[in-house]
C-alpha cells in the first residue's frame, strides 16, 4: 500500500538539467506535497494541490531510465518536499535500479528521514534549502515553523553534514524577506567548511502562493 501511495505523488519529470546538481547532468523527478506553506513558493500547485498534475507511471519512469541512464550522470529527487511522501524509499529504490547516484533536494525540516535515507544509502548527496535566519522562519514559512523548530531541525542536519561532509550542501533563496545581513547569518550557522549556495527568487505566479491552489498549469521547468 506505501508503495502505491508513493507512486502517486511522482507528479514530473525533467529529462535534462544542467543545473539542479552541479557538475553532475541529471534528470530530476518531482515529488508532489509539502510540508511548509512559504509564500515565495514558485511550486505551489506542486506543493499543495499534486492532483492537477498528471502522475508519471512506474513503469513510464522506469523506461526512462531504462534509455537515458547511459546519457546522465545522476538523479535529483525534487518536491515539494520528498521527505514527507509516506513511503518513499520505493521510489528511490526504484530510480537506484539505474546505477545512477540520486540527490534529493530537501528544506530539512524531517532530519530523521534524512538521517534514514543516508544510513541505507538511497541518496548519495543532499541539497539543503536554508530558508533563512531561524527568528525568520515563521515568516520564510508561511507560520509552518517557528524558530525553535527550525533550530532543533537543521542543526540535527548540521550535525550530520559534519560527520557526512561529501554528503551535503545548503542552499539560500535570495527571496525578498532576506537582506544582505540574513545571508550572511545564514553563512554563520553553517558547519566549517561548507560554502553557501545562493539561488535567484523566482516569483510564483500569483502575489501569494497559497492563491494558487486552483491553478490547473504544470510549475514552470517540469516535463511530462
Amino acid at each position: 500500500m506505501s508503495d502505491s501511495i508513493a507512486w502517486n505523488h511522482v507528479r514530473g519529470l525533467t529529462p535534462l538539467s544542467l543545473c539542479d546538481w552541479p557538475g553532475h547532468p541529471c534528470c530530476v523527478v518531482f515529488l508532489g506535497g509539502c510540508n511548509l506553506r512559504c509564500p515565495t513558493c514558485h511550486n505551489g500547485a506542486l506543493a499543495w494541490s499534486m492532483e492537477t498534475l498528471p502522475v508519471v507511471e512506474r513503469p513510464a519512469l522506469r523506461s526512462f531510465l531504462a534509455r537515458r541512464a547511459r546519457w546522465l550522470a545522476g538523479i535529483t529527487v525534487s518536491g515539494g518536499e520528498p521527505t514527507t511522501v509516506p513511503g518513499v524509499g520505493a521510489v528511490l529504490h526504484e530510480l537506484a535500479k539505474s546505477g545512477l547516484p540520486v540527490k534529493l533536494d530537501t528544506n530539512g525540516m524531517l532530519p530523521e528521514v534524512v538521517e534514514c535515507m543516508l544510513a541505507e544509502g538511497l541518496v548519495q548527496r543532499f541539497a539543503v534549502d536554508v530558508k533563512g535566519p531561524f527568528a525568520k522562519y515563521p515568516a520564510l514559512t508561511g507560520g509552518a515553523v517557528d524558530e525553535v523548530a527550525a533550530r532543533r531541525n537543521l542543526s540535527r542536519i548540521f550535525a550530520m553534514a559534519e560527520k557526512r561532509p561529501d554528503a551535503f550542501f545548503f542552499r539560500t533563496t535570495k527571496v525578498p524577506l532576506l537582506d544582505d545581513a540574513d545571508i550572511e547569518t545564514v553563512r554563520d550557522l553553517l558547519p566549517p567548511g561548507f560554502a553557501l549556495t545562493l539561488q535567484d527568487y523566482i516569483p510564483p505566479r500569483r502575489p501569494h502562493a497559497l492563491a494558487d491552489s486552483e491553478a490547473r498549469r504544470t510549475p514552470g521547468n517540469l516535463v511530462h
